[in-house]
């Protein structure tokens, strides 16, 4: 029976005065009493009515199918509202039911309730089934980047079931519709990725809260171990994908390994010496009797090392002396720290000042900042592009891998040029001269990578985005019309850039341009035209008054240009824009 309005507000009637909570607590009551076959009286006693539900919103034991399901509920066709519930989950809501040690007064009753069932059940639950219902296509939700992310979170608190249960249970996550009866193409039936670990010289700290930072020598075959079984997992949180096995520092790491494994040139105690190290972050690490054993590990950095490696290891496999040599192989080791207990939001912090050490772009580090998964899922919904935010990741991607992504093969937003982009249309043209800053000061991160951004049109964004690639020849262009006159366009690159788009932007048939060249990262002839027009007979003008203006006037006479690069000229450039077009300042949020 499907579960519409009506349904819902007569339940909401019925049983507000001794249930409370609010009118979409009510979906949850009808989803059990019409999916699952429980009476009412039994599925209100199944559902969290009010808040501190730990994003859980009702659970249900099937005593004959031996499954434990876990609900949360949006009355909503939007896949993006299970954003917070998957975080809440994550965050807690596992271990407070699944881990006996965890315990919060404030929590709702309903978690009592389900940890009571679970420890009533254990012998004979089978299986821990997760859904996520709403009423909208289940497809949509598994193409979700930022779901997918946060799904892989959750799934990493398998090991908390097993713990609980005693043994080895499937998780499975789904995504449900309750209008159609949908459910999403790729269960995810969940296996807990956990592996000895050979580890000498332990020792460890405590972070600020529950964080625990273990820093030891593990072997690099283990490393390696792990790679095999869980492969691009492994790597899920690092900033970057691995770089090609030519760069330098790959090579580097194939000549150490030649010449202790294959030339015994070098003792393999001297690696350890030689190497920076390596940081993982686990779900849990644990001593055991024969060792230590690590539960869902992911590098934070050092995955040029592991590939580079395991491609050795490869390219040699046929080599005799690779087997005659194994006692150096196992004896490679390298100074490792492993961090547990940590929430998704402190890894990535680690992970930021972990490769700051090393060279890295800075714009890198923020790849897997939720922002950016989440701009990487607007511009694959609204617009079929491909948003770059890890380096290398497009030039890995087969045409075929793209469009089963949803997306157009050819070309992709990339992260660090987005940037850019945000910060011309806001004017904020100085920035530019610094940019490394952008990426390196929080607040000034935050500010050109806002929430908002992902409430802008994306055909304006790429438009935009795309004018920078036509620059040089825009000032061809202007210098067409006087090479005396305007040679100091050359100078005022990024400011051309930005009243170009501000001309973009406040183009009274915006719309329609919008439909015709903001949906592809192609550069078409009409709509370079188009810019070169808004350059020559708009944005020309502007930059006569300024150069003119006499706030200017004596570094003009000095002939010095530098001005031109500051937000006070784009400020002032603007206001003569005002004057001549009418022009305001529109942004990209």
């Amino acid at each position: 029976m499907r579960i519409t309005d009506q349904l819902i507000d007569q339940a909401f009637a019925d049983l507000k005065a001794t249930c409370g909570g609010v009118r979409n607590d009510y979906f949850a009551v009808l989803y059990l009493k019409y999916e699952h076959d429980v009476t009412r009286d039994d599925a209100v006693e199944q559902v969290a009515f009010g808040g501190n539900d730990y994003g859980v919103d009702a659970f249900h034991f099937d005593k004959t199918k031996r499954n434990l399901y876990l609900f949360q509920f949006k009355y909503s066709e939007s896949h993006q509202t299970f954003k917070d519930s998957f975080k809440r989950l994550i965050d807690a809501g596992m271990q407070h039911i699944f881990d006996a040690t965890k315990q919060d007064q404030q929590h709702n009753q309903l978690i009592q309730q389900i940890k009571s069932c679970v420890t009533d059940n254990t012998a004979i639950i089978d299986r821990v089934m997760i859904h996520f219902v709403f009423l909208g296509d289940p497809q949509t939700a598994e193409d979700s980047p930022v779901l997918d992310k946060l799904r892989e979170d959750l799934e990493n608190k398998k090991y908390l079931v097993e713990n609980a249960l005693g043994r080895a249970v499937p998780l499975i996550i789904e995504f449900r519709s309750a209008k159609t009866k949908k459910v999403g193409g790729a269960v995810h039936v969940r296996k807990s990725f956990a592996y000895p670990l050979h580890i000498t010289d332990p020792m460890s700290r405590s972070g600020p809260t529950d964080e625990r930072l273990h820093v030891g020598f593990v072997r690099l075959i283990d490393l390696h171990a792990m790679f095999l079984d869980m492969g691009q997992r492994f790597f899920e949180r690092n900033i970057r994908a691995s770089l090609p096995a030519e760069s330098a520092v790959n090579r580097s790491l194939e000549r150490a390994f030649r010449r202790i494994i294959l030339d015994e040139r070098e003792s393999p105690h001297v690696f350890a010496f030689n190497h920076n190290g390596v940081t993982l972050s686990a779900e849990a690490l644990k001593q055991t009797d024969t060792g230590w054993r690590i539960t869902e590990p992911r590098l934070l950095n050092g995955a040029q090392t592991v590939t580079t490696f395991g491609r050795f290891l490869k390219a040699n496999e046929g080599n005799p002396r690779l087997a005659e040599h194994k006692e150096a192989i196992e004896s490679l080791a390298v100074l490792c720290r492993v961090l547990t207990g940590a929430s998704p939001e402190f890894v990535t912090s680690v992970t930021v000042n972990n490769n700051r050490q090393n060279w890295v772009k800075p714009w890198n580090l923020r790849a897997n900042d939720m922002i950016q998964l989440e701009l990487q899922e607007k511009f694959r919904d609204d617009v079929n592009l491909y948003y770059e935010r890890q380096e290398k990741a497009f030039e890995n991607l087969s045409d075929e891998e793209l469009e089963e992504m949803g997306v157009v093969p050819g070309k992709a937003i990339e992260l660090f040029k987005l940037g850019q982009t945000f910060l011309v249309v806001d004017g904020l043209i100085d920035k530019l001269n610094r940019y490394r800053e952008v990426f390196e000061d929080d607040k000034v991160y935050e500010s050109v990578f806002s929430e908002a951004r992902k409430k802008a049109d994306s055909r304006k964004i790429v438009m935009c985005y795309k004018t920078e690639r036509r620059l040089k020849q825009f000032v061809r262009d202007i210098l067409e019309m006087g090479q005396n006159q305007y040679d100091f366009v050359k100078r005022a690159r990024n400011l051309l850039w930005g009243l170009i788009c501000q001309g973009i932007l406040n183009d009274p048939k915006l719309e329609q341009r919008s439909v015709q060249w903001g949906t592809t990262l192609s550069v078409e002839s009409d709509f370079v035209d188009w810019l070169s027009g808004i350059a020559t007979t708009r944005v020309r003008f502007i930059l006569k008054d300024l150069i003119q203006d006499k706030q200017f006037a004596g570094k003009v006479a000095e002939g010095r240009f530098d001005f031109l690069r500051t937000n006070a000229a784009y400020k002032r450039a603007m206001e003569f824009a005002y004057k001549r077009f009418r022009w305001v300042e529109r942004g990209l949020k």
